[in-house]
């Protein structure tokens, strides 16, 4: 329930931030950039506004940049306090020497730092030997220190001031602070006994002290009732607090931290230490603020405790025995609060009279409250956890339903390509086998002629007459075989013609897959039209060489193959035609479309980009993440000429052929470019700029890319700011004729 840690790191901000503001000050102020020295015994802060802006002493500029930079207060910026501490660490580690000459002669302070150090050095070693002789002879138990179980005693304390009823915890924090003390009314002697009292409790009664902890969170705030009446938040005061008047007249004395900084070190742990001032000045007197729990009131009691233990209490301020001397303090209570001085009305600013039972109630009240917040809130969690379990079985239903849905189609769709495939397979197969079919016919043929050859060769012995026929025979044979021959090779160059048409169909088909589906059966009747063309000349080429013999039933085949073969040519001429006509309309749109397109592009620039129509200049590079990122380092005006020059730069890059921060990698079977993570330009942007920087670039280079990959220039384009897309023609037709049509409304009303 410690509220103050969650405080400190609100107000400080992360540790990482803060270092790095303390280390670029600190070379600031190392390289001379910035002035702190005026003159050998003057110094001046270069972190504060102009017009706060003072000469100090060398131990209060140190002491200023201290509470400074260790300040809690939320007006105080991460960046004002790591400054202040990079000045704590200029100060003693490059001009110590300066300091040491900065110190007035003619003032002395019993409170300060130097003259506390002096006398520690000076009874250093007479402490050390009377700490270890005291704590001898407490574990040899020439001292009785434990009484009973859960009741401890002093046995360094005079006999009259002896309090007989500590508890572990109290008698530890009297030590301490007896120990501890800066007090110049306790000898050394007197510390070291109580410094080898905390020893010997820490070390050889540390488990006698866990059974003697107090159990409930009042039980060891032995000295006060629950009905006593406390400035809450927990305050204490001093007073008495050392002052010096100053050259203007007005009294001035150490800071609150330093003060805060000695309670701490004597266990009190204070958050604050707020001195008070009025019109003359310091006014001596400071308030103590404590954590708002229950080890604070703890704090604050001990704080006051060790202070009555060293004579330098309230009852012994407000006693009127002779001059005081020292710093006096207590516990504000409900008199301080109702005094008519500066410490009452500063009390009265910060907080109100509250008792120790009336505290209890309210934290119960709270933690009442708290537990049935608490518990609705889980139940709310509880039924939300419900719904949302419901809705994920639902989504998972619905998810596996439309997986089962998906797995159908595609295996329809493969069923579909299979078919395809294997109609494709044995339309060529049959187109093989005619060709073959024919060929075998023409062996055929030309071996009956090769027999009648040999029948005339026998019949040459008959006579003359047959002879001279038979040669007739002969040479009309050989004609015929050299037609037989030629019609052969025009057969085997129209299977040659066939077989390389089908493979550029086949190459055809892959490449532009998309275009014969759309043209599929137009395709497939030209084709088969030109096969049959093929077919009917090697016929028609063969019927020539035939028909010197003069049959008749040959040469009425071959009408009807001529006849035939014009019509499938003028068939053939017809889709050509059609073919080339639907072509030349297609490049025809396609150029009307695009004039059409660049003209709506360059109506639509003057047109503000608030429209969900607009034009977009792909690959321009988008300058505010380089704005923001020099804004975290310079002021506005210098971050915007940085900013501007970064992003000419980085514009020249993305000009730049040279340039090409891409890799191939293969995503789902493809090979698809991506941009390299690991290139050096990104990679120094991103740690000198930061990520949205690098993301502004990259988005540019992918633009780029994608729309200029070749002029790497910046072009126009029609685009859907709603969608995030590349904008239709009829999209950009559709929201200039809304516009029109708006613009007609209002100039008729």
């Amino acid at each position: 329930m410690d509220h103050s840690s969650d405080e400190e790191i609100d107000a400080s901000g992360s540790d990482s931030e803060m270092e790095e503001y303390e280390n670029e000050a600190y070379e600031e102020l190392k390289d001379g950039k910035l002035r702190v020295k005026i003159s050998d015994e003057s110094f001046a802060c270069p972190f504060c506004p102009q017009r706060k802006r003072q000469a100090y002493l060398y131990k209060d500029l140190l002491q200023h940049a201290t509470g400074v930079g260790k300040s809690r207060s939320e007006k105080r910026s991460t960046k004002e306090k790591a400054n202040h501490l990079a000045l704590v660490k200029y100060l003693e580690k490059d001009i110590p020497a300066a300091g040491s000459t900065s110190q007035p002669l003619g003032e002395t302070d019993p409170h300060s730092d130097c003259s506390h150090v002096e006398k520690i050095d000076v009874s250093q070693s007479e402490m050390d030997n009377c700490e270890d002789k005291s704590y001898e002879e407490l574990k040899n138990g020439n001292h009785q220190v434990k009484i009973s179980d859960e009741t401890f005693t002093c046995p360094y304390c005079p006999t009259k001031k002896r309090k007989r009823d500590y508890v572990y915890h109290d008698l530890l924090q009297h030590a301490t602070g007896v120990g501890k003390s800066l007090s110049e009314k306790r000898t050394a002697k007197e510390k070291a006994d109580h410094l080898a009292l905390v020893k010997y409790l820490e070390k050889d009664l540390a488990a006698a002290g866990s059974s003697s902890q107090p159990a409930g969170k009042t039980e060891n705030l032995s000295g006060c009732s629950q009905n006593d009446k406390f400035v809450w938040p927990w305050t204490g005061i001093a007073v008495n607090l050392p002052t010096r008047r100053a050259e203007d007249g007005r009294f001035v004395g150490e800071s609150g931290s330093k003060f805060r900084d000695e309670l701490k070190r004597r266990g009190f742990n204070p958050t604050r230490v707020h001195p008070l001032w009025n019109f003359r000045g310091h006014s001596g007197t400071a308030i103590v603020e404590f954590n708002k729990d229950w080890p604070g009131l703890h704090n604050a009691i001990s704080f006051e405790k060790a202070y009555e233990a060293d004579q330098q209490g309230k009852k012994e301020w407000f006693s009127s025995s002779g001059e005081k001397s020292g710093i006096y303090c207590w516990v504000a209570r409900a008199d301080d609060y109702n005094s008519n001085n500066i410490i009452g009305e500063h009390l009265r600013k910060i907080g109100d009279v509250r008792t120790i039972s009336d505290l209890i109630e309210e934290e119960a009240r709270k933690q009442d409250k708290l537990v049935s917040n608490l518990t609705n809130v889980i139940e709310t969690k509880n039924r939300h956890l419900k719904e949302m379990e419901l809705r994920c079985s639902e989504t998972s239903a619905s998810l596996n339903i439309l997986v089962q849905e998906k797995e159908k189609l595609l295996h329809a769709y493969n069923e579909e390509i299979r078919k395809i495939q294997t109609g494709a397979r044995d339309h060529f197969q049959k187109i093989l086998n005619d060709h073959e079919k024919i060929k075998s016919q023409l062996e055929s043929h030309k071996k009956e002629l090769e027999m009648r050859g040999s029948e005339l060769e026998k019949r040459e012995a008959k006579n003359e007459s047959d002879r001279q026929i038979l040669s007739e025979e002969i040479e009309k044979n050989a004609v015929r075989n050299s037609s037989l021959d030629l019609a052969a090779l025009e057969q085997q160059k129209a299977d040659e013609d066939v077989l390389k048409l089908a493979e550029d169909q086949k190459r055809q088909k892959e490449e532009l897959h998309k275009r014969i589906i759309r043209l599929e059966k137009q395709l497939d009747a030209k084709q088969a039209l030109e096969l049959e063309i093929e077919r009917l000349r090697g016929a028609l080429n063969v019927m020539k060489h035939m028909e010197d013999d003069g049959d008749v039933e040959v040469l009425r085949k071959m009408d009807v193959i001529i006849k035939s073969l014009r019509e499938k040519e003028g068939e053939l001429n017809d889709l050509e035609a059609l073919n080339q006509t639907l072509i030349v309309r297609e490049r025809k749109s396609n150029d009307e479309l695009q004039e059409a397109r660049k003209e709506l592009i360059n109506g639509l620039k003057e047109i503000s980009n608030r429209a969900h129509i607009g034009v977009k200049r792909m690959g321009e590079l988008d300058s505010k993440p380089f704005l923001e990122a020099m804004k975290r380092k310079y002021n506005n005006e210098e971050a915007e000429d940085r900013a501007s020059e970064i992003c000419s730069l980085w514009e020249e890059y993305l000009k730049d052929p040279d340039w090409h921060p891409f890799k191939v990698v293969m995503i789902d079977g493809k090979h698809q470019e991506i941009i390299d993570e690991d290139d050096e330009k990104l990679s120094r942007l991103r740690d000198e700029m930061g990520d949205e920087a690098c993301m502004s670039v990259t988005a540019s280079l992918i633009q780029v890319n994608e729309y200029n990959p070749s002029g790497r220039y910046i072009i126009s384009e029609l685009w859907n700011y709603k969608e995030g897309k590349k904008a239709t023609l009829g999209e950009g037709v559709s929201f200039l004729l809304n516009r029109w049509k708006a613009l007609k409304r209002k100039r008729e009303g």
